[in-house]
């Protein structure tokens, strides 16, 4: 972490001196770092106008999954669902962040039933009675990123497969209980685990949230089987995703050989993931996307 000296301009680019900002702060950061925490860097700690332009890209991204949740229905195709997330992003003056993203061909993630996650949308796929679907939206305004996604029953879905998604949108809750200045990102983790496991499911391991907001995905990687105490120190200004990607056998998973993007449990069971975007406030968080 480079300090600036006491009379300089403070890192976080508001004009004071930085004795009179962010050195006591930054001083209780190092005593976290000095007991063997991971701490953050300042280039992940967001300032009040980097936040009030993320929440500006939010909007967007709220309203295209408003819009997707309002008419989704069988019958369709994923691809038709790419349509709509490209049309209303472009017309709100967005950018889908994920097409092109390290090669990802499409502008949403359409993952449906046995696909954890990074579902490629087409004309070929067309969602049938009884398929649960995540879409999940990213959206990029003016190099500002946002990120959520949602659940969607089709028609009439087994009350196997509700049950599944009502507890994966549950452990995003039990998490964000957790989600508070000074504590850990593994309060968080253990707290989306010990739930679902109590559930009768399985999070998934190798995938997991991502630190958001000046890129599409920046440190810190968030996982939600850590443990209390452990990964990084929360602070304020620091957005992140919960997205635990929940799974109704076990954990294990594969990555799709042809397309070499869609992950699907390797025992074929039924997946869920609910995504939202938090930001670390004085007192608590705030919700950003959803």
């Amino acid at each position: 972490m480079n300090k600036p000296g006491r009379n300089d301009e403070c890192w976080c680019g508001n004009g004071k001196k930085y004795k009179k900002c962010h050195i006591d702060f930054d001083e209780r950061i190092e005593e976290f770092k000095a007991q063997g925490h991971i701490v953050p860097d300042h280039d992940i700690i967001k300032n009040p106008e980097q936040i009030e332009k993320i929440k500006e890209s939010a909007v967007i991204n709220i309203a295209v999954l408003d819009y997707v949740a309002e008419h989704i229905t069988a019958g369709i195709s994923t691809a038709e669902i790419n349509r709509w997330v490209e049309d209303i992003t472009g017309k709100m003056g967005g950018i889908p962040a994920p097409l092109n993203y390290q090669g990802f061909p499409k502008s949403v993630c359409t993952s449906i039933n046995n696909e954890v996650c990074h579902g490629i949308p087409s004309e070929d796929i067309i969602l049938k009675d009884g398929d649960i679907i995540n879409v999940d939206v990213s959206t990029n305004l003016n190099g500002y990123f946002s990120d959520s996604s949602r659940m969607f029953c089709i028609g009439n879905v087994s009350e196997e497969k509700k049950r599944l998604v009502n507890a994966a949108k549950e452990s995003v809750y039990k998490g964000l209980e957790q989600v508070k200045p000074w504590g850990f990102l593994g309060d968080m983790g253990q707290a989306v685990n010990d739930y679902i496991k109590s559930m009768g499911y399985s999070v998934v391991r190798e995938v997991g949230g991502h630190g958001i907001g000046l890129e599409f995905h920046e440190d810190p990687w968030v996982s939600y089987v850590s443990k209390k105490g452990t990964e990084m120190l929360l602070v304020p200004g620091m957005i992140f995703t919960i997205e635990p990607m929940i799974n109704m056998g076990k954990h294990d998973i594969y990555v799709d050989e042809k397309n070499g993007w869609t992950i699907y449990t390797k025992d074929g069971s039924m997946s869920a993931q609910w995504e939202i975007q938090v930001l670390v406030t004085q007192d608590g968080y705030e919700i950003i996307s959803y």
